[in-house]
């Protein structure tokens, strides 16, 4: 199947994503900061990228910036995720492909994956 980047400090939220997705047949990377998270590409172009917006050492604006930055990275579909309004997080950044209200149904993940990710 495809390869999904969770990047989140919140640790409950990184494992039921990694969960849910590898039982679907996924492969997960999982990074608990921006940072981490542009290391762990460094590693592993995924397909998909599940980016929380607020977290320590790195935001998900700045992994943005960054993943902006590289020929390689710019395409992958970011879906950024977050507990504030969708509203609030477009004011402070731009380039993710689609925003998941905190807290959301894994169903909703599962599709948005089916979506975003083609086939092989």
């Amino acid at each position: 199947m495809s390869v999904v980047l969770i990047v989140d400090d919140e640790f409950g939220i990184a494992e039921l994503l990694e969960a849910v997705l590898v039982d679907e047949g996924h492969s997960v990377l999982t990074a608990s900061n921006g940072r981490h998270g542009l290391q762990r590409l460094e590693e592993e172009t995924p397909d998909i990228i599940f980016l929380d917006f607020m977290m320590p050492v790195m935001d998900g604006a700045g992994v943005l910036q960054g993943l902006a930055r590289s020929d390689r990275l710019r395409d992958i579909p970011v879906v950024m995720m977050s507990s504030i309004p969708e509203a609030s997080v477009v004011e402070r950044c731009a380039g993710f492909k689609l925003f998941l209200r905190k807290p959301f149904s894994v169903f909703e993940v599962i599709d948005i994956v089916d979506r975003l990710v083609p086939r092989s």
